[in-house]
């Protein structure tokens, strides 16, 4: 009897801004992402994704979803295998991984060249540098993947050429289906193009609000 705007799962956001709060995310929300992103990184039924992340990532979800939704292989590692270079390279080799989100600190340390069957490849978790996609753009698609933890997983998403290796920094890209996001000021009006201000996301994957925190829900999803 589960409908799409009962919760999935509830995931607690990294504390930066203060302690950790747990995050209530929907079906419908999972759903929309794991699709929009499934079709956007071209996982088929041929492709090796592995799952790189904790469960209390939520780039966890990310791994599991996408790949079972749309009937990939999912391979999984022992913790130790993820953790060495040597032996996460070794991994990636001998699974003939197709398509994984890895952050960029690990992106720094592996050899992208020895890697020929990955096809697609997603830089997560922290800001990604143009050096990065120098290295690993070639031959490959390259994603960057951003969002916070109170909207599912990572509701924008952008395709990063090879050229973009000569700029400066790497955008975070536009929202996927079903997703919407503005830049605003402190009065929540949209600032002009190279202005700073907020980023604002509304759609079907926001979360249903903080897990037991009603004032605070009430302050941040308005």
């Amino acid at each position: 009897q589960v409908e799409s705007h009962n919760l999935a799962y509830v995931i607690y956001t990294s504390g930066s801004t203060g302690r950790p709060k747990g995050t209530m995310l929907q079906h419908r929300g999972l759903c929309n992402f794991a699709l929009a992103y499934a079709r956007a990184m071209g996982v088929t039924t041929e492709s090796r994704y592995l799952q790189f992340a904790s469960l209390s990532f939520d780039a966890s979800v990310a791994e599991i979803f996408m790949t079972l939704l749309s009937g990939a292989t999912l391979c999984l590692a022992k913790r130790e295998e993820l953790l060495a270079t040597d032996k996460l390279l070794r991994l990636l080799q001998e699974q003939a991984i197709t398509t994984a989100i890895l952050p960029p600190t690990l992106l720094k340390l592996l050899p992208a060249d020895e890697l020929p069957a990955l096809q697609a490849l997603m830089s997560a978790g922290e800001s990604c540098r143009p050096e990065i996609v120098a290295r690993w753009a070639r031959r490959r698609r390259f994603f960057n993947g951003y969002g916070p933890t109170e909207a599912t997983v990572g509701p924008l998403i952008y395709e990063v050429p090879e050229a973009a290796a000569s700029g400066n920094s790497i955008p975070i890209g536009r929202p996927i289906a079903n997703m919407q996001a503005w830049i605003l000021n402190q009065n929540r009006r949209p600032v002009p193009i190279g202005v700073a201000g907020e980023l604002y996301l509304a759609g079907v994957g926001l979360a249903r609000g903080y897990l037991n925190r009603p004032e605070l829900t009430a302050e941040k999803f308005i």
